[in-house]
């Protein structure tokens, strides 16, 4: 079975992460309470609940926190956005930050569905 650490969506959120943490660093210094800490408390939140909810028990609890995951990643979509927009972000580090982020809501988004629908021939 493995552990929450062999999940490739788990991997990502983690280099989702590390990324914004890379590029707040570069951010406006009178944004350090505002919107840096909020992009990185958010960007934290998706692989921290992906691990809480791996060690729940039963899929209505594990999806909860899959859901709070997908809703942080939702998050962080719109403060990038924001940012992007203020030029707080280079086209390059937009773009490839929002593409990471867009798989790891893919990613995200067929975990709940596999949880809430399994397969019954897996069973």
């Amino acid at each position: 079975m493995g552990t929450y650490k062999d999940l490739m969506v788990w991997q990502k959120s983690m280099l989702l992460a590390r990324r914004i943490y890379e590029i707040t660093t570069r951010f406006p210094l009178d944004e350090k309470f505002g919107m840096v800490s909020q992009m990185r408390r958010c960007s934290v939140s998706i692989p921290s609940n992906i691990a809480e909810g791996y060690g729940r028990e039963g899929e209505r609890e594990h999806s909860h926190f899959l859901f709070i995951s997908l809703g942080s990643s939702n998050e962080l979509e719109t403060q990038l956005i924001l940012s992007h927009g203020f030029q707080y972000v280079d086209n390059q580090d937009y773009q490839e930050i929002m593409d990471l982020n867009s798989e790891v809501n893919k990613m995200l988004s067929s975990l709940i569905y596999k949880l809430k629908h399994p397969d019954p021939k897996n069973s």
